[in-house]
């Protein structure tokens, strides 16, 4: 069952979608992996809390419903090689019918890390809005996401989370750069597919209609998220002010990877895949970590073209801010997008 009816189109610049140096922090790998563990403590430490609280609850059947409304039939989806070698897609079969306490028994969270990589494209002022799929080909993806304070153990509302991943063929939108898809395609700019920003609810719940990325030079198959607090919405739908509290990035398994890559226009990539295991992000965030960046999903049918819903619920920091850290490639504005000539690489 898909989402919608999608054409596949023919795509240029397959060969290289963006190479880049890795971006520098300024938080060590040794502070970073502190913060991991004591923050998983913290966490842990809230489970109790969100259970009396019926936030576990809520979430259950939030996700069991959200899938059940977008299949037929749904295949239950749940330190670096422990990480990268653990399967988010259960062997737990499933019908309509299958109460969504069995289904989505699982709370499992992934600590969202002091300051991550933004890489190179991360366009600023994108449109809040939830479905960010713009027409174009691959595979459909709902994306689930909860936001708990590890501090207060509280669900973070009106926290804005920002998402942007590559299109199917490895290329991001708004961007016009030579390591990104056509560097000499200046349309490229006004593109938004992919892209977008939404707000929590009192759950700490934000939801997306995109589809599921693809891979281009040096990198795994990721999702980059930004999580603005204490911003305000403008007129024209989009976001000023406000902090910056994380920066990262979101990983799918390994053998739903494959599955993905294996169909079109996917497969019209032919740039050499770079997997979970061997991505220096991922290595960063999960080695001696205590965090696992990775989707839990299900299928929304029979196979993986029909769909795949992806939920995580994600421990931050809020009192964090990053702002310094997110250099921006452009900004999307009425007139469509502008460059920004001060942008660092990354990926």
């Amino acid at each position: 069952m898909h989402f919608q009816k999608l054409t596949v189109v023919a795509l240029s610049g397959l060969a290289m979608a963006h190479p880049g140096s890795h971006e520098h922090s300024s938080y060590s790998i040794a502070s970073k992996r502190s913060f991991l563990r004591n923050a998983r403590r913290s966490l842990d430490l809230c489970a109790n809390h969100l259970e009396k609280r019926g936030i576990n609850e809520r979430a259950r059947a939030r996700r069991a419903a959200m899938a059940e409304a977008n299949k037929k039939r749904a295949v239950l989806a749940r330190d670096l090689d422990e990480v990268v070698n653990t399967s988010h897609h259960s062997s737990l079969n499933v019908t309509p019918n299958t109460p969504e306490s069995e289904l989505f028994s699982a709370n499992p969270t992934c600590i969202l890390a002091p300051e991550g990589e933004v890489g190179p494209f991360w366009v600023k002022s994108e449109l809040i809005r939830s479905d960010i799929r713009d027409g174009e080909p691959g595979v459909p993806l709902i994306l689930d996401g909860q936001f708990i304070d590890i501090e207060t153990c509280e669900p973070v509302q009106d926290l804005y989370w920002d998402v942007w991943s590559c299109n199917a063929t490895g290329v991001y939108s708004g961007v016009q750069s030579d390591m990104n898809g056509n560097g000499n395609d200046k349309s490229n700019l006004n593109k938004t597919f992919s892209r977008g920003i939404q707000k929590t609810d009192e759950d700490g719940v934000a939801q997306f209609y995109t589809l599921f990325p693809g891979h281009y030079s040096g990198r795994a198959t990721h999702i980059h998220i930004i999580a603005h607090t204490q911003a305000h919405v403008l007129p024209n739908n989009t976001l000023t002010g406000g902090t910056i509290s994380h920066i990262g990035q979101m990983f799918f398994d390994q053998d739903l990877i494959t599955k993905v890559e294996a169909t079109s226009p996917y497969n019209q990539n032919t740039v050499a895949i770079t997997k979970n295991a061997d991505d220096h992000v991922v290595k960063v965030e999960t080695q001696n970590s205590d965090s696992d960046p990775f989707f839990e999903y299900a299928l929304l049918g029979d196979t993986v073209e029909d769909g795949i819903f992806g939920w995580i619920t994600l421990g931050v920091n809020v009192s964090a801010s990053h702002d310094s850290d997110a250099s921006y490639a452009a900004t999307l504005t009425a007139n469509g997008g502008v460059s920004n000539s001060d942008s660092q690489g990354g990926f």
